[in-house]
């Protein structure tokens, strides 16, 4: 929370800089405060990235002036914030870092917002989001939704969402893990609270190495509709927005289909030909994701499991 006295000296409060629109001075006293390595800086940054002018807002990111870095937060990262508050061309038209620019762009796209046809980044990730990367969420659930004065509410995407439509599902016998690839690794990587593994197989002996018995609840599911999930809990960490998370997942499915780097053409490919699998544990809590994917023109398969408590 933000009070009417600063630690380092006397004078309004941030909330009260940013209502009388001094937006100049409040980005001084996130310098000082970011300097200082005060937490302040994280709220006082919050409301220069959410109401400031673009313009002034842009110079949060300014490397001349203590810039806020990617890693910057509150309730999350600043350029999230500054990036859900003004359309692609104005962001397009503002001196920010390259790094800023392009997870701004990214999450404009998230957003719904349709830039030219065929352009992408430098790594080969398209900024129009994919059809199959549009119809498992609706678009006001992509993004943390900020509020003026700080914090954010932020969508929870379970796989499975519920037990409806699943039925029974007999596993095989456990099988050797596969080790040292880059996929497993990078959908390890995604959270701190699941466990990924990689089998030779199908969807279902991948299962069998995380599952809590020999029969599971469990069904098929399109890969449409595990993506959201993923990208949220790619980004679910305070100092990581929803285009981390995306980016992230392109990057995952480049590293399963054995490309060094995403491809529209390669991703979709990809995406149509993987079964998947979700399935329930009993002691699933408030944040749950179990699911496997298979892909048949390599015979891997790989699940990701976890469950927690603590909401993102």
């Amino acid at each position: 929370m933000i009070g009417e006295e600063v630690r380092y000296g006397r004078g309004p409060s941030g909330a009260r800089l940013a209502a009388q629109g001094r937006w100049v001075e409040l980005l001084e006293r996130f310098r000082l405060a970011r300097a200082l390595r005060d937490p302040l800086a994280g709220p006082l940054g919050h409301l220069l990235a959410y109401g400031a002018p673009a313009g002034v807002g842009a110079r949060l990111f300014d490397p001349a002036g203590g810039a806020a870095t990617l890693a910057d937060h509150d309730a999350g990262p600043l350029w999230e914030v500054f990036a859900t508050r003004h359309p692609r061309p104005v962001l397009d038209a503002l001196p920010l870092p390259p790094a800023v620019a392009r997870l701004a762009a990214h999450t404009r796209a998230l957003l719904g917002e349709e830039p030219p046809e065929g352009e992408c980044d430098a790594a080969g990730v398209p900024y129009r989001l994919q059809p199959w990367e549009e119809g498992g969420w609706e678009r006001d659930t992509r993004v943390r939704e900020y509020l003026p004065t700080g914090g954010a509410r932020r969508a929870l995407h379970l796989v499975p969402p519920s037990r409806e439509g699943l039925a029974a599902v007999e596993l095989p016998l456990p099988g050797k893990r596969l080790t040292g690839l880059a996929a497993t690794r990078l959908l390890a990587g995604l959270s701190d609270w699941t466990t990924a593994v990689c089998v030779r197989g199908r969807a279902a002996d991948a299962v069998a190495q995380l599952a809590g018995g020999p029969e599971v609840t469990g069904g098929e599911l399109p890969f449409a509709a595990l993506y959201p999930a993923l990208v949220h809990l790619a980004s679910a960490r305070p100092d990581r927005g929803a285009a981390q998370g995306r980016l992230a997942v392109w990057q995952l499915l480049a590293a399963m289909d054995g490309d060094g780097a995403p491809s529209r053409a390669g991703a979709r490919a990809l995406v149509a030909r993987l079964r998947c699998l979700t399935w329930s544990e009993p002691a699933d809590d408030l944040r749950h994701l179990h699911l496997a994917v298979e892909d048949p023109a390599t015979g891997l398969a790989w699940a990701l499991s976890g469950s927690t408590a603590e909401p993102a």
